[in-house]
């Protein structure tokens, strides 16, 4: 009676031993969309999606302010030129209608003249320079705001395939993992924890199939003895190399 209930236990600790396979590929497929989640939770394209936007919105914000600035120097330099013609304008009005008759001092105005000649000019010529430097600024500035604008776009893009990526993955972990759970009662609790263990040393992988001869996790040819003591042997059976569960297909 002890016998028979002792074969009975055994037969039922190894229960399950023909779906390990199934259950293997489930458990890969969960390792998988669990690998999947981790990279969207940890958004590591968003981020390089938001660094680009960042750094192409602070290239534009710094043209920007250099553009202003340099607009603001033109209507300096064109106020400053407005005013020196006014004054030239004044001097020279002194200078021919009459009301200046004193010879030195219509000299002298006539020197200021001159000199505010001059340094309109000088000014004049900055206010090119400011044109010049204002043209270049905007002819740059609308490809950087085409630039920023296109990293915005693609940021929103993957914003919004991110995040239904990782609803769609939630489901299918979700359904995976309640088939797993559904599964567990057809294996015996040996069978489980072998499987298990052998699952925690080997990288995920605890079961193999047996494919002529050969162990289709470690892609090892079992030696003709061993293939044959594994076909009569009962129970489990485990590759001769890797260690891991065999399955014969």
């Amino acid at each position: 009676m002890s016998d028979d209930r002792t074969e009975v236990d055994q037969a039922e600790g190894l229960r399950g031993l023909d779906r390990l396979l199934e259950l293997q590929e489930l458990d890969l497929s969960i390792g998988r969309l669990e690998a999947r989640r981790a990279e969207l939770e940890g958004e590591e394209d968003l981020r390089a999606a938001r660094a680009r936007v960042v750094e192409a919105e602070a290239r534009v914000g710094e043209l920007r302010l250099a553009l202003d600035s340099v607009a603001n120097e033109q209507r300096r330099l064109e106020n400053d030129i407005d005013s020196i013609q006014r004054k030239i304008d004044a001097e020279q009005a002194r200078l021919y209608d009459g009301s200046v008759a004193n010879a030195k001092e219509l000299q002298s105005i006539g020197a200021e003249v001159e000199s505010l000649r001059g340094r309109k000019s000088r000014l004049e010529d900055e206010l090119i320079d400011q044109m010049e430097r204002r043209e270049d600024m905007e002819a740059r500035l609308k490809p950087m705001e085409a630039e920023a604008a296109e990293a915005r776009e693609r940021l929103g893009e993957i914003e919004e395939g991110s995040a239904r990526e990782f609803v769609e993955v939630e489901k299918a972990l979700g359904e995976r993992k309640a088939e797993r759970h559904a599964m567990l009662p057809a294996f015996g609790q040996d069978v489980l924890d072998l499987y298990e263990d052998l699952r925690q040393q080997k990288k995920g992988i605890g079961v193999a199939a047996l494919v002529d001869g050969v162990c289709q996790a470690c892609h090892q040819k079992l030696s003709p003895m061993y293939l044959d003591r594994l076909k009569r042997e009962q129970g489990i059976r485990r590759c001769e190399y890797c260690r891991r569960i065999l399955i014969f297909t």
